[in-house]
């Protein structure tokens, strides 16, 4: 069954985001190393710090691959060595993919 999304976009019902609550969101948050929600939002995020810039334009490349992969791209920020990310699954209005997402870059961060 085709749905539109809360950007207007339609797609497949199996193909949206479903938001995480209760249980399941404390459980898929203890999971993330370094990831904390974001105060009065559905979001969490991170800081990346790496060795030098080479490595950080790095790993926002290859995140961004991940990122056009899922459909689903981060808020982030690059100064020098740090990446800021905040991840927020605005489709569901909370952290589904967020959590894939996560784990995804921490993979890519080493």
């Amino acid at each position: 069954m085709l749905v539109r999304t809360a950007r207007g976009e339609v797609r497949m019902e199996s193909d949206i985001a479903e938001k995480l609550s209760g249980e399941a969101r404390k459980s898929a948050l203890a999971r993330l190393k370094g990831w904390r929600e974001v105060a009065g939002r559905d979001a969490i995020t991170r800081k990346f710090v790496f060795k030098d810039f080479n490595e950080a334009f790095g790993f926002m490349a290859r995140a961004a691959l991940v990122a056009e992969k899922l459909d689903h791209h981060p808020e982030w920020s690059n100064v020098y060595k740090t990446v800021d990310v905040t991840l927020s699954t605005h489709d569901a209005g909370g952290l589904e993919l967020d959590v894939k997402h996560a784990e995804a870059m921490d993979k890519l961060a080493g």
